[in-house]
C-alpha cells in the first residue's frame, strides 16, 4: 500500500511553468479563477514572498532539484538541444537530485510532464514511471510525448492527458508496497495561449477586464521580432485570456488529482507541493515574457517570484501565509524534512530547510541573525534582494539597478545613479560578489559567459562560450 503514516507522507509536487505569483485568487488575484489551489492553500501554507533561482525554467527547475546554483549545476538558460532520442543529453548527469535520496528511502518515483534538464525521454534514476515532455514546450494539442523512452501519441489537451496520467499513478501506487513520489509538471500556462484551451474555460474570461495585468508602454529593452514583443503576441487580449485558461484548466486538472488522492485515503498521509518554475510579465513592466523577455534580461519581482502552497493535513500548519524571503535553493532540503529525511545533504549549498515554518511539530529555529536575503541568477545578470532593496548587477558593463523596496515596490525608479545611494550599492554588490564565490564554481561561472536569454545547447564542457545559441531578434 502507498503510505498510511503521515511522519512518511507520500509526496505529490505539483508544478506550472511561466506562472506568476500574482496569477492565483488565494494571492489577492480576483480576476482569475483557481478554487482548487485556492482550497489548498486554506488548508495548508502558501508562501507570499517565495522566489525562483533564475527567471527562466531549465537553470530554476535544475536548482530545485540540486539545491544548487546556476553557476554549480552549469544549466544557465532554457535548453534549445540535447532534448531526447540517441542525442539527447543529460545535462544534470552525475549531480545528486532530491529525488536520489527519496529513491533510497524506498520511495516509488513516477514523472508526468515536464522534465527539460536534457534527456527527457529517458527516466532518472530511481523512476520507475516517466510521462514527458520531449521539450520546454509545445502546442496543447497533439504534444510530443515519451512514456518510458518510447514516443507516444498524445491525442487531447495535454493539461487533461497529464492530469489523467497523473490519477492513473495515484491509483497503481495506491495498491503498491512503498510511499510515492509524483512530480507532476504541467507546461500550462507556458505559450501558446490563442485557442489553446478548452472554450468552456475561455469563456469564464469573455468579460474580463484584465485589471490584474495592466498593459504598460514597451519595456525599452524588450527585443522585437517582427515588430512583435518577443514572448508576447500581437493579439494581447487573446493572449490574456489563453494564459488566464490555461491556469484555470490546470487548475480543475489539479483538483482531479487531489480527488484521486482522497478517494484513496491518502490525503492525511500525502505532502503536496505547487510552485511553478519561475514567474511571468503579461504586460507588467512592458514586458510580455519572463527574465528573457528583455535584454539585457531582467530581474524584476514579477519575473523572479513565484507561487509557492504545501498541504499535508494535521502536518503541515493550515490557513497559514508566511512572508519571510524563501528560495528555491531552500527547497530540496525542505522537501526531505517534511518528508522524514535528512536535509543535510541539500544544506552544503546555499539553500537551508524552512521546515520548520511549515510543521505544526517542528522544532522552531532561531531567527537569522542578520538581513534575510535572496538572491538570483541569469547567466551574467545578478541579482540581491533583503525586504527592503534590491540590487541586480550586469556583468561585465551594466547597466545597473537599484530599489527601494519599501517607498517604490513597483521598481520604477532606478537609484543606481544617484550618488546618495552610493554607499548603499556598494555594500550589496560586495555582498552579492561574496556569495557567489562561495557557492560557484570558476568553470561554470556565468558572470563570464554569453547568456543572452536565446538558450542553451550544450553543457559547459571544454569551451563554455560555445554553449548557447545566439539571439535571432
Amino acid at each position: 500500500m502507498a503510505s498510511r503514516d503521515p511522519q512518511r507522507p507520500n509526496i505529490l509536487l505539483i508544478l506550472s511553468d511561466d506562472q506568476g505569483h500574482w496569477a492565483l485568487g488565494c494571492a489577492g488575484n480576483d480576476e482569475i479563477h483557481t478554487p482548487r489551489l485556492d482550497a489548498l492553500a486554506a488548508r495548508g501554507t502558501r508562501l507570499d514572498n517565495y522566489f525562483c533561482t533564475s527567471p527562466v525554467c531549465s537553470p530554476a527547475r535544475a536548482s530545485m532539484f540540486t539545491g544548487q546554483i546556476p553557476s554549480r549545476h552549469g544549466v544557465h538558460d532554457w535548453l534549445s538541444a540535447g532534448h531526447a532520442g540517441p542525442g539527447g543529453t543529460d545535462f544534470l548527469a552525475g549531480q545528486r537530485l532530491f529525488t536520489d535520496d527519496l529513491a533510497e528511502a524506498g520511495y516509488d518515483l513516477a514523472l508526468s510532464g515536464k522534465w527539460h534538464l536534457g534527456a527527457n525521454d529517458r527516466p532518472r534514476p530511481g523512476f520507475t514511471h516517466w510521462y514527458a515532455h520531449e521539450s520546454g514546450g509545445s502546442p496543447y494539442h497533439g504534444a510530443p510525448m515519451y512514456r518510458d523512452g518510447v514516443p507516444v501519441p498524445a491525442d487531447g489537451y495535454l493539461t487533461d492527458l497529464l492530469a489523467d496520467d497523473a490519477v492513473d499513478r495515484v491509483r497503481s501506487a495506491a495498491d503498491g508496497e512503498a510511499p510515492f513520489y509524483l512530480s507532476l509538471h504541467f507546461t500550462a500556462p507556458h505559450k501558446p495561449w490563442k485557442n489553446q484551451h478548452p472554450p468552456q474555460v475561455e469563456e469564464l474570461y469573455t468579460d474580463c477586464a484584465f485589471d490584474s495585468c495592466p498593459q504598460e508602454p514597451p519595456h525599452p529593452w524588450q527585443p522585437l521580432a517582427d515588430g512583435v514583443p518577443v514572448g508576447g503576441e500581437p493579439d494581447v487580449r487573446a493572449a490574456l485570456t489563453g494564459y488566464f485558461a490555461a491556469v484555470t484548466a490546470m487548475d480543475s486538472a489539479i483538483g482531479r488529482v487531489l480527488d484521486s488522492v482522497a478517494e484513496h485515503g491518502l490525503t492525511d498521509s500525502t505532502l503536496v507541493v505547487f510552485s511553478s518554475d519561475n514567474g511571468f510579465n503579461c504586460g507588467h513592466h512592458g514586458i510580455w515574457g519572463k527574465g528573457n523577455g528583455t535584454f539585457p534580461q531582467n530581474m524584476y519581482d514579477s519575473s523572479v517570484k513565484v507561487p509557492a502552497i504545501l498541504s499535508q493535513p494535521g502536518r503541515i500548519i493550515g490557513g497559514q501565509v508566511r512572508q519571510e524571503l524563501l528560495s528555491a535553493y531552500d527547497f530540496a532540503a525542505t522537501l526531505l524534512e517534511c518528508a522524514g529525511l535528512d536535509p543535510e545533504p541539500f544544506e552544503r549549498g546555499p539553500g537551508r530547510s524552512f521546515a520548520d515554518l511549515l510543521l505544526l511539530d517542528g522544532v522552531r529555529r532561531p531567527a537569522p541573525s542578520g538581513p534575510v536575503v535572496v538572491y538570483d541568477e541569469y547567466g551574467p545578470v545578478r541579482m540581491i534582494r533583503t525586504t527592503e532593496w534590491k540590487y541586480v548587477h550586469r556583468y561585465p558593463y551594466g547597466p545597473h539597478e537599484l530599489y527601494d523596496l519599501v517607498g517604490d515596490p513597483g521598481e520604477r525608479v532606478n537609484l543606481a545613479g544617484s550618488p546618495a545611494h552610493g554607499e548603499r550599492m556598494g555594500k550589496l554588490r560586495r555582498g552579492l560578489d561574496a556569495w557567489f564565490l562561495e557557492h560557484g564554481v570558476p568553470e561554470r561561472d556565468g558572470s563570464r559567459l554569453p547568456v543572452t536569454g536565446a538558450g542553451q545547447s550544450a553543457p559547459l564542457d571544454g569551451d563554455p562560450t560555445g554553449a548557447f545559441d545566439a539571439p535571432d531578434w
